[in-house]
């Protein structure tokens, strides 16, 4: 009991440190929600071997979507005209980044490993991007496939039409607000809990010495969090307070970038999605450039520690202690409120399609 107590402890301090941050990730995304439209982006993404690839970066960098809840938005990207490197390119760069994942980095991490994941984030889109426009084969479209495969977890309506420009700003606002805290919550709350609850589990568990293995097989300890990152659904947001509690226990930088970047971008039914929307060249050139990409970058960023003489275990976290702790509490209880009021409202919208009308019900 004594050990369970301890995990929950541990969890819940981490969770106290990214709830206002998670907050205003929410809130940042409903407006965003209101003024990205879908439609203003798939203009500018059809025809080009680079231009389109870096601007669907440049566009789904903001947008809080997982690696699953990408995939009917890059589709329908691509069926508007969209070449493949242009959607494989906002494939990449949108379940990396988005504004909730950014601000619990900043609250988790550190500036550098925060401007290092957004950075690297980008360059790994880009250039999947550009290597898919010339070494890649432009398939059809396939919008069966799209509709077979898109299970993998999210909200029903993680993709939903934005609001109509004839309705009032507040209205619009509010729609925006509706929906950071109803289908993006959904999608993101389960995730965010199991991950914090694992931070929680590598605070308690994971040996002090951890730091004396990753010094000494640096490469080696990037090739088991990339490993782990691929199958993996982990989304940008939770899979933050993992990355943290690991170099908190020693886990050199550089391997926790790897999995920041390789896991929210790719999981099994991920991949799989991608083999039969795109091709197999597709799927190739995707894992091959997430692979050199984040290994890439997780040399670099070890290099910046190492030249700067900084040790990463001693800044991780400083930024989430800008607030008192009763702002937190506060933050941490409006988060959990609307937490559970989500979960509640979708097991009874669940159970009412189950059990319509009262029917199978005791």
């Amino acid at each position: 009991m004594s050990v369970i107590y301890e995990i929950v402890k541990e969890s819940w301090h981490i969770y106290l440190d990214v709830a206002i941050y998670m907050l205003f990730g929410f809130s940042v995304a409903g407006i965003l929600h209101v003024f990205f439209k879908a439609e203003k982006i798939k203009k500018h993404l059809g025809t080009g071997k680079i231009k389109p690839v870096i601007l669907s970066a440049l566009f789904g960098i903001p947008i809080p979507l997982c690696s699953c809840g990408v995939v009917p938005v890059a589709t329908g990207l691509k069926k508007q005209g969209a070449n493949n490197g242009a959607a494989l390119s906002f494939m990449i760069a949108t379940p990396e980044s988005g504004v909730d994942s950014i601000a619990v980095s900043w609250a988790m991490l550190d500036p550098i490993m925060t401007i290092i994941r957004l950075v690297a984030g980008f360059i790994t889109a880009v250039s999947t991007g550009i290597a898919e426009s010339f070494f890649g084969t432009d398939d059809t479209f396939n919008q069966q496939d799209m509709i077979k495969e898109t299970g993998c977890g999210c909200a029903e309506n993680s993709c939903a039409v934005a609001p109509q420009d004839t309705e009032t700003l507040s209205t619009r606002l509010i729609s925006g607000l509706k929906y950071a805290y109803g289908e993006l919550l959904t999608d993101i709350a389960k995730p965010f809990i199991i991950g914090i609850f694992i931070a929680g589990m590598i605070t308690f568990f994971f040996p002090d010495d951890l730091t004396l293995w990753a010094n000494d097989h640096n490469f080696l300890s990037m090739m088991v969090m990339l490993i782990a990152g691929i199958p993996m659904y982990v989304c940008a947001t939770s899979s933050t307070p993992i990355a943290a509690a690991l170099i908190l226990k020693g886990l050199n930088p550089g391997a926790a970038l790897v999995f920041l970047l390789a896991g929210p971008a790719t999981n099994a039914a991920t991949i799989n999605i991608i083999k039969n929307i795109f091709n197999t060249r597709a799927l190739v050139i995707y894992l091959s450039m997430i692979t050199i990409c984040s290994l890439a970058a997780g040399l670099f960023v070890d290099w910046v520690y190492d030249f700067y003489e900084v040790q990463a275990s001693a800044v991780i976290g400083q930024a989430s202690q800008i607030f008192p702790e009763h702002i937190q509490l506060i933050a941490a209880a409006i988060l959990a409120v609307l937490i559970a009021g989500n979960m509640l409202t979708n097991f009874m919208q669940h159970r009412a399609c189950k059990f319509p009308l009262g029917f199978g019900q005791k």
